[in-house]
């Protein structure tokens, strides 16, 4: 990921398989769904955008047409030890992954499902926020305590709260949203 090189993913793949394979390798060690755009550009040290790989010919403006995921093989696109590529995934949310060759191994294990996720370090980001965090509970969550329906407690601006258990009256609404401390 872009903005925290304490999570990454290393990932093992065959040098004939495609952009695509290594697309939805990346997608599935992040737990992200395969629902958005995605594109890879080959890179270089400096992080600068190249020649353009993508899942298919979007809407948009191209200086040279782009390779498809598909049709492209990694081991195509690898012109130095420590080839670099930007995965941009998800247009919309702008999901940036950078990709950086790290090691070339000629031995394959015939056990093996390539492409495959050798290490995760450190937790995924949330694709959607934090309901993926929590999945289906936290939906319940959210709906018992979403005070702006709730019945009892805040009530409209100025207006009385109930009183405690101990027969004391609570303060306005008003006075509870000044920002004072409470400990």
């Amino acid at each position: 990921m872009e903005e925290d090189e304490v999570v990454y993913r290393d990932i093992v793949i065959r040098h004939k398989q495609t952009f695509l394979d290594l697309h939805l390798a990346i997608l599935k060690s992040y737990e992200f769904d395969s629902k958005h755009q995605a594109t890879f550009y080959r890179s270089n040290d400096q992080w600068d955008k190249g020649r353009e790989i993508s899942v298919e010919v979007y809407d948009k403006e191209y200086k040279a047409p782009p390779l498809l995921m598909a049709d492209t093989p990694v081991a195509s696109e690898i012109f130095d030890t420590n080839q670099k590529f930007i995965y941009v995934y998800d247009f919309a949310k702008n999901w940036v992954f950078l990709v950086e060759l790290i090691n070339i191994n000629k031995e394959e294990d015939k056990k093996l499902v390539y492409p495959y996720c050798s290490r995760i370090e450190g937790l995924a980001p949330m694709q959607y926020g934090t309901r993926s965090l929590l999945g289906d509970r936290f939906v319940d969550i959210e709906e018992k305590y979403d005070l702006a329906e709730s019945k009892e407690g805040f009530g409209d601006e100025g207006e009385e709260l109930p009183a405690d258990e101990d027969g004391e009256e609570g303060m306005e609404a008003d006075e509870f949203a000044g920002g004072e401390d409470f400990e």
